[in-house]
């Protein structure tokens, strides 16, 4: 299948393709573009990258003969990755965006680049790459370099579940290692796809976590026995942030129909958690879609340095590799979706705190069973953790390359910690959905409402209700698994 000229995250959203190939217009404008920069190449000059030393070698020219050996040196040398691996479904989008990227026609390279990443994508051929070594200034330099090796044949990849010299997969796939040419190294290893990608993976998640959010806590509400009035539509009218309007109107539609809701009431407010779900839930909605724009602008961006300009007859050195939209975004992201995660535990805490008719901790014979209670301790452990994670990687700067990159965006640093926040955030949910489900157990014969009852019978069939304390910690693994499904199909 085909890339769409530009990418949106709903596209990437519910793409399932294993297979990619490089559309007949993409061709041309690769071929084009690369027909550009070898005449310029002929006429001599001098161009930052392809025939110079990189960063603050860039005054040592380099002669014609040892061109390509300056790109393979490049890659080799740039391979300075460590810590964990990247996730194979995040190395996946990389190469997928790297691909759109080097598509759009104003970096120099040949076809057979492009097209060996393709064959990289369509034979689930994904090249290990490790999540620590970019300053997200350069470009992403360390993660592309690794991402790239197995294009020289070098490096290693995981490729039907085993990890590989790539040398040996590229034989057994049917493609010979290519040699570099002027440019192309830089090409690769220039571009902001490793933070992209985590963005990405991280907008995908956070637009499922947050409907999850709204279901578990309308749940929530049922089972504390809440007041529906703060959800009501006169309040919100008078206050039109986006996300709050639709976050009052899907929970008011989510009880609609609930026995438990229209029993008499005692309390005169509830507490805040409930209370502001649409004020809360709502300002990280409407920060998920100011950081969708953004991820999207960049993504569809040519981000790699040199940009040669057939169109306009120039080669400009430029900082488009620069990551800091994306750090400061990024960094936002994690802030917000955080507090999901802060207003859930919030609710936890209330619902094993025995009030509103409902046993210490929801434990049937409380003092002999402790229920719930250390699972709210492990929920504020998670929260305590985000909270860690979401200082800003986007403040910090440390110069390199002897001070000719004397800025750097450490967009790469807030892209895999904000992974780590997102993944808490589901943690978190999951012990709330197991709470609000002991807890609406616990109103019975009432009952909630019809949407709400199908999602708490499809949680029963894999998690039994607690009538006495057992290890819970199988428990949170599989509502965390549940927490897998998409929302939608009990919502539309």
């Amino acid at each position: 299948m085909e890339l769409p000229a530009h990418l949106s995250i709903d596209f990437l959203e519910n793409w399932n393709e294993d297979k990619l190939e490089i559309s007949t217009i993409a061709q041309k404008n690769i071929e084009q573009n690369r027909a550009y920069l070898d005449n310029i190449l002929k006429q001599g000059g001098t161009y930052y990258g392809i025939n110079t030393g990189f960063g603050a070698l860039c005054n040592v020219r380099i002669e014609p003969d040892q061109l390509a050996q300056l790109q393979e040196n490049l890659v080799c040398s740039h391979a300075c990755g460590m810590g964990d691996e990247v996730p194979e479904a995040i190395v996946r989008w990389m190469l997928l965006l790297k691909i759109h990227g080097l598509s759009q026609g104003y970096s120099g390279v040949r076809v057979e680049i492009v097209k060996g990443l393709a064959h990289l994508y369509s034979h689930g051929i994904n090249p290990v790459v490790y999540e620590l070594g970019s300053l997200g200034a350069s470009g992403d330099l360390a993660p592309l370099a690794h991402l790239s090796l197995p294009l020289l044949g070098k490096g290693w990849v995981n490729y039907k579940g085993r990890k590989r010299e790539a040398g040996e997969v590229l034989k057994e796939t049917g493609l010979q290692p290519i040699s570099l040419a002027a440019k192309e190294g830089l090409a690769l290893l220039n571009g902001t796809q490793f933070m992209s990608s985590y963005a990405v993976w991280s907008l995908i998640e956070a637009k499922r976590l947050l409907i999850w959010a709204d279901l578990i806590g309308a749940m929530s509400v049922d089972a504390f026995t809440a007041k529906d009035e703060p959800f009501k539509h006169p309040i919100h009218r008078l206050r039109p942030h986006k996300g709050q309007l639709e976050t009052a109107k899907r929970i008011l539609e989510l009880l609609e129909g609930s026995e438990i809701l229209a029993l008499k009431k005692e309390q005169v407010q509830d507490p805040y958690s409930f209370r502001c779900m649409p004020q809360v839930h709502g300002a990280t909605k409407d920060v998920v879609d100011t950081v969708i724009n953004v991820v999207e602008t960049e993504i569809n961006s040519v981000t790699d340095n040199p940009i040669v300009f057939h169109d306009e007859d120039a080669i400009m050195s430029g900082g488009n590799f620069h990551g800091q939209p994306l750090a400061l975004h990024l960094d936002f992201l994690a802030i917000a979706m955080s507090e999901l995660a802060n207003i859930s535990e919030r609710r936890t805490y209330l619902l094993v705190s025995g009030q509103r008719g409902l046993p210490a901790f929801l434990a049937p014979d409380a003092g002999l069973n402790s229920g719930f209670m250390i699972a709210q301790y492990t929920a504020a452990a998670i929260v305590s953790q985000n909270k860690q994670l979401c200082m800003p990687a986007s403040v910090d700067s440390i110069v390199s390359s002897n001070g000719q990159e004397d800025h750097v965006s450490m967009g790469a640093n807030a892209a895999t910690k904000l992974r780590r926040v997102v993944q808490n955030i589901q943690r978190v949910l999951a012990i709330e959905l197991l709470c609000a489900a002991q807890g609406l157990d616990m109103r019975r014969p009432a009952k909630t409402s019809p949407i709400l009852e199908r999602i708490h019978a499809a949680f029963r069939k894999q998690i039994p209700v607690m009538e006495k304390d057992r290890i819970l910690h199988t428990d949170l693994i599989i509502a965390e698994r549940f927490l897998d499904k998409d929302p939608r199909e009990w919502i539309v």
